[in-house]
């Protein structure tokens, strides 16, 4: 996941992503001129690093392999899921991917109480998607999971993360 926070640390998470990781393009607050620039540069490094890009807000058709949320547009279709009757909803509107969360507490959405553990593999168990766990991720919390296909995050791509996880 991408938003503005990230800054420049953008391009380390995009050379530190394992061929065939995915992208979700997030720039919400950025001005639409600069967010088109730098979504096409997004692109450019995926593909050349065998990268998928899905792009969030906004109508699709900038390069990208699909979208996510309510965006319009071809390709893969992700989607949010904070709860069961979302997830199926999404997987109605034909989203192939759900990111369940907020798994743990996140600094995208303070206040917001987090699912845990049980409650998150519950929104997505049995059917049939590929459910990534988001929401105060990183690769040691997703060691200690089971039920998801994989984790996304925001904030653990940062250097001030990384840097307080040594």
């Amino acid at each position: 996941m991408t938003d503005e926070r990230l800054g420049d640390g953008l391009w380390t998470a995009l050379k530190r992503l394992p061929r065939g990781s995915g992208v979700v393009f997030r720039h919400y607050a950025t001005p639409a001129v600069e967010r088109r620039t730098l979504f096409r540069r997004v692109v450019r490094i995926a593909r050349a690093r065998g990268l998928i890009v899905v792009r969030a807000g906004g109508r699709a058709g900038f390069g990208e392999n699909g979208i996510h949320g309510a965006a319009r547009g071809r390709g893969l279709r992700t989607a949010p899921a904070h709860d069961r009757r979302e997830a199926v909803t999404a997987l109605r509107r034909g989203a192939k991917v759900l990111f369940v969360s907020p798994v743990f507490g996140t600094r995208s959405h303070p206040g917001t109480k987090a699912l845990g553990q049980k409650s998150a593999r519950r929104i997505a168990q049995g059917l049939p998607t590929v459910a990534i766990a988001l929401g105060g991720m990183d690769a040691r919390r997703f060691r200690q999971l089971s039920g998801f296909d994989g984790w996304a995050a925001i904030d653990a791509w940062s250097a001030r993360e990384r840097a307080g996880a040594k």
